[in-house]
């Protein structure tokens, strides 16, 4: 069966190019994957033309894989073939991601193009449940309670996959600009400051914490499923956590035996933690 990878930024479309091999690739205006020969650039704008000619070259399954961002839409480069679609994509504008990557996989399987996920193609992504690295410090698992039920409710209103918790509070949570972005904020939060600083932000944050990611509740897991790799630990790390929490066959982990020695060398847990 045809396969086409339709790339987005970082290190998993290059893990599925690299081990997958698949027959063609794709990608998004605007966010070509560095690095990755691609073989089609679409717009959204241009959906329906592109899924015809997917259906011409014989594909018939599809995997989206790395990041992107929703595209400002042009309506003035809608084509011929993408009018018909038009509709269906006017019904999620406004509405969260979820939504609309759900209307996505429908028009690809309404062609007959089956979408299939990252982890399906490489099930090594998805580790065992259990403590991978290092051991749980004492009000770990109450922390992690507390951050399930924080991205509970965050899922609900298809908002993020990730959060920051210390000691019951919730220091941050993730939002469109992502997980890299929210442990940044929580970077310069804890960095040192001048002594003229009196911003009582920086004095107040509980110390230590944890890094959690899970899918949200009834997401589609065929796309947009989370990741940690090594970039997610240094910056853990640098944020003061004591550890990073992942729900067991719901997060991706990328160059795996990288991310579980940074992990051990930086003095930090992983918990892969059953739902």
């Amino acid at each position: 069966m045809s396969l086409c990878l339709v790339a987005g930024q970082g290190r998993l479309p290059h893990l599925l190019a690299e081990r997958v091999h698949p027959d063609r690739i794709a990608a998004l205006e605007g966010f070509l994957p560095d690095g990755l020969d691609v073989d089609h650039v679409f717009r959204v704008e241009t959906l329906g033309s592109f899924l015809k000619t997917l259906s011409r070259a014989g594909v018939t399954r599809i995997c989206f894989a790395g990041s992107i961002r929703r595209p400002k839409l042009d309506a003035k480069r809608v084509d011929t073939a993408t009018l018909p679609l038009v509709p269906r994509m006017m019904k999620v504008l406004g509405q969260g991601d979820d939504a609309a990557l759900r209307m996505v996989l429908g028009l690809f399987e309404d062609r007959g193009i089956i979408p299939v996920g990252a982890h399906e193609l490489l099930p090594e992504l998805l580790p065992p449940a259990g403590v991978a690295v290092g051991t749980l410090p004492k009000g770990a698992e109450h922390d992690a309670d507390r951050a399930s039920a924080i991205l509970a409710a965050m899922g609900a209103a298809d908002v993020g996959q990730a959060c920051v918790v210390a000691r019951g509070q919730a220091l941050a949570v993730e939002a469109l600009p992502g997980t890299d972005w929210m442990l940044d904020t929580v970077i310069a939060a804890r960095s040192d400051r001048t002594e003229g600083d009196t911003n009582p932000l920086y004095r107040k944050l509980p110390a230590g914490g944890l890094l959690f990611k899970a899918p949200k509740p009834a997401q589609d897991r065929r796309v947009d499923l989370p990741t940690i790799g090594p970039g997610t630990v240094e910056r853990a790390a640098k944020a003061g956590l004591e550890g990073i929490v992942i729900e067991a066959q719901g997060v991706m982990v990328l160059d795996a035996d990288e991310t579980m020695a940074l992990a051990r060398d930086r003095g930090l847990y992983l918990w892969i933690r059953p739902r």
